[in-house]
């Protein structure tokens, strides 16, 4: 049966720069963030970051994805190579869409969200959604260089509603109000995933005490705080009162005790089906 380990991080400068909506005013989030280890867990004051209490074994409902797939589960691929190439055909001399290192810049798993029915069968290609702009982006990666996995959560997001609700096997996990972008710099619409989860370092921050990164981005934010892309985060806030409005630069905002429950249980590769 798959195993594997969710990926806590703690958060240097750049990291959290590029996410494009925590707030309109991003200074406070960038004063005394260090700067992220090759490993990906140095806390601002060089120290590591201890997972072990956050970081759950998926083999509880997230199991190995031969021959399965279908509904209720989404399959998941994590790089077990240095490095994934995405081809815009499943042919080595498709051309090349994406070049991605694993782990990631922030030390990271690299993880896909397959195209549903991609992995059915055993080709030497599998069809994945990537998280590279524009959004929506596929590409065919090498079966051989990931692991596949199913994955029983999903979350949808309604702008309109200002909610954001979890399944687990087609049943609701848990239901919660949350704060999206203004109607200067939306949360974009469409078919995303969680791509990685990292911990700012101040859990009392406008961040909260965890971020994922999606897959997408902002589509009328070329950077953001200094980085040179603008990644929509989901993430805490310090600014409870801000949930049920649209506030943000993009990035979507829960209760800290919501994305709390998140981190803890929540795996990577999750779709995030935004309305």
């Amino acid at each position: 049966m798959f195993r594997a380990r969710l990926v806590v991080l703690a958060v240097g400068l750049l990291a959290l720069a590029t996410f494009s909506g925590c707030s309109r005013d991003p200074d406070p989030f960038l004063a005394g963030a260090g700067d992220v280890g090759s490993d990906g867990a140095s806390s601002a004051a060089g120290e590591s970051v201890d997972g072990a209490d956050l970081a759950r074994t998926l083999s509880d409902g997230f199991s190995s994805a031969e021959g399965a797939g279908a509904p209720p589960f989404t399959v998941v691929a994590q790089a077990t190579v240095d490095r994934v190439i995405a081809r815009d055909r499943p042919d080595p001399g498709g051309e090349v869409l994406a070049d991605l290192l694993h782990p990631t810049a922030v030390g990271g798993p690299l993880v896909f969200r397959v195209v549903d029915g991609s992995a059915d069968g055993d080709g030497e290609w599998i069809e994945v959604h990537l998280p590279v702009q524009p959004n929506g982006t596929t590409g065919w990666i090498r079966r051989a260089d990931v692991t596949l996995s199913n994955n029983p959560y999903r979350i949808e997001i309604d702008r309109a509603r200002f909610a954001l609700t979890v399944y687990r096997q087609n049943e609701v996990w848990l239901e919660t109000t949350i704060a999206v972008g203004t109607g200067e710099t939306p949360t974009p619409v469409g078919d995303f995933y969680l791509m990685e989860l990292l911990a700012p370092p101040d859990p009392a921050g406008a961040y909260g005490p965890y971020a994922f990164g999606l897959s997408g981005f902002s589509e009328v934010l070329d950077s953001f705080g200094g980085a040179d892309t603008a990644i929509i985060g989901l993430h805490g806030t310090n600014d409870p009162g801000s949930l049920g409005t649209n506030v943000s630069h993009g990035c979507i905002r829960l209760e800290n005790t919501v994305i709390e429950r998140l981190a803890s249980s929540v795996p990577l590769g999750t779709p995030v089906v935004i309305t």
